[in-house]
């Protein structure tokens, strides 16, 4: 993994389609692994798109509000 600028270099990342996504083709978010501490996310729908980079425990903290765990 090299980080360019504070932005990991997603060229080579390996994707897959995240579990909270519905598994239909409408609503499709992919995630790379292998980037400690950061977790990069795109729209399946747009791969050659922009991917978001979030740290790891904001992102922890939106899938436990997402799923109702943090109400």
């Amino acid at each position: 993994m090299q980080i360019m600028n504070g932005t990991p270099d997603l060229t080579t990342a390996v994707w897959r389609k995240s579990s909270y996504s519905d598994g239909g083709d409408s609503n499709c978010v992919e995630v790379a692994d292998g980037y400690p501490g950061l977790v990069p996310v795109r729209d399946s729908k747009a791969p050659q798109g922009p991917a978001l980079v979030f740290g790891a425990e904001p992102w922890a903290a939106f899938l436990a509000m997402a799923k109702g765990e943090g109400r």
